[in-house]
Formats: structure tokens, sequence, C-alpha cells
């Protein structure tokens, strides 16, 4: 309980206080693409239940291709849509998903249901939680879309390769949580997005 109450109040208090970036945010969004500024997607959370993340809008509308981004050169991603992803500040949005109950601050990252259909009994233990909006695993996968892009064939790479060394990731994450451990990973986060 006191983990939820630490995220509510978190993210209302931080919609409020980026309430301006988001406005500037949205139009620049909306000046170099159509489909609106907010991007949502079918996401697994607790106990398996499905949710729409939210998130700003960084590729072109109806763009097509794999669920997973291929790096800086992907043609999907706008102008604009580089830098907020390189800032990580198309995930701002989700601190609403925080608000309402379907993530926490911090927590093993929410993944695609066909890529959930994958987990063994093992890895479904991380849906034991509520997601994050960041974790371990998801600081060390920072630049996990330049490697896909050097894979010969990204899609089977991520599945095989980069998905189970997430999960594992983050069930030492779940071993280990606890408020001072979460504060330890928020840190890691905000100096791991200022380093890239």
């Amino acid at each position: 309980m006191t983990k939820r109450i630490f995220d509510a109040l978190s993210s209302f208090l931080a919609l409020i206080l980026l309430a301006p970036l988001f406005g500037v945010i949205m139009v620049i969004v909306h000046l170099e693409t159509r489909g609106g500024a907010f991007f949502r997607q079918e996401r697994v959370g607790k106990n398996g239940r499905a949710f729409r993340l939210l998130k700003f809008r960084s590729m072109h509308k109806n763009a097509a291709g794999p669920s997973i981004t291929l790096g800086k050169e992907d043609k999907r991603i706008t102008r604009s849509g580089r830098w907020l992803r390189q800032s990580k500040l198309d995930e701002l949005p989700q601190l609403w998903n925080i608000l309402v109950g379907d993530m926490s601050i911090v927590g093993p990252r929410p993944e695609v249901p066909k890529y959930v259909a994958l987990y063994d009994d093992e890895m479904l233990k991380v849906l034991a939680v509520r997601p994050g909006l960041t974790d371990p695993a998801s600081i060390e996968a920072f630049e996990e879309g330049n490697e896909l892009a050097l894979s010969e064939n990204p899609e089977e790479h991520y599945r095989t390769v980069i998905l189970p060394r997430k999960v594992s990731a983050q069930l030492i994450y779940l071993q280990n949580s606890s408020l001072l451990s979460d504060g330890r990973v928020i840190a890691r986060t905000f100096l791991r997005i200022f380093k890239g």
C-alpha cells in the first residue's frame, strides 16, 4: 500500500508540474504528424490484465512494421520522435497510467501480449506486480534499438536474446525490491537519460 500511495502522489504532482511541458510536446507532435499527440498500445499488466499504455506519438500515423523499434534510423520515427525517444520524454504520459493504477513508477516494464505469450512459468512471475515506468532491465536496455538494428533478424533476436535477458533481470529485481531499491532505480534512470 505504501508503494501505491507513493506512486499516486508522485504521478499526480508530476502531471501538474509537467503540464506546460506536456502542452509544448503536444503542439510539436501535432504539427509534425497526424493521428493525435498520444499513442496507445495494449500491454499486459498485473495478473495478466491488459491495459492501454500511453506515450507521446513518435512514429508516423499508420506506420507498419514490427512491435520493436530498430534503433535511431527506424524510418517510421518522426524527427521530433527521435528527440522524444532519446530523452525518454515520449514515456511521460505513462504518469497517467501510474495515477490510475495500471502501472507503478518502478517495476518490470510492461510487454505486448504477443511476447508475454512466449513466457514460461518462471517468466510469468513478473506479472505478480504492477509494471513500471522504469526498472533495472530497462536501464540496461537503453540502447536496445541499436542492438536490434545490427541483427540480421531483429524479431528473432528480440524473442530469443533480449526478451529472456530482460525478464531475467526483472525477476532479480522482484526478489530484492524495496522502496529504497526503487529510489536507487529512479536515480539511475535519470543518470542514464542525462548520459544518453
